[in-house]
Parts: C-alpha cells; sequence; structure tokens
C-alpha cells in the first residue's frame, strides 16, 4: 500500500487549482490518490513518490509548499 503523504499548499484558490495539482502529482505517479482540501490548504496524497518529488512538482506548477 502507498503511504500517505500530506503537503500543506498555500496559493490554492479554486478548481483549476486543485486540476493543476492533482495533474503534476499524477504526471509523476498515475496511480497516485489526490484528495486536496482547499480550505484548510492541504494536499493528502497516497502514493510511493518521495516526498520531495512531491513538494517539486506542486511548486513548480507556483504553489508554496509549508513546513
Amino acid at each position: 500500500m502507498a503511504d500517505a503523504i500530506t503537503l500543506q499548499v498555500e496559493g490554492m484558490s479554486c478548481g483549476h487549482c486543485i486540476r493543476a495539482v492533482t495533474n503534476a502529482i499524477q504526471g509523476l505517479d498515475q496511480a497516485a490518490k489526490v484528495e486536496v482540501d482547499l480550505a484548510a490548504k492541504r494536499v493528502v496524497t497516497q502514493t510511493n513518490l518521495p516526498r520531495a518529488d512531491l513538494v517539486r512538482a506542486v511548486e513548480e506548477e507556483g504553489f508554496a509548499v509549508k513546513g
């Protein structure tokens, strides 16, 4: 089973943001499950990818990952 990784992501505010983050992560791992909570500024991903790869993918979309 894939590990759950939680990222605190600043700058997400709409459906486009959800799609951008989801597509960025699934572009690296098509099987990744991605849940985005805009209000909490949280992205929870189930994947075997390293956290650093997820952070880089989200930041390349123009969002800031905290922590």
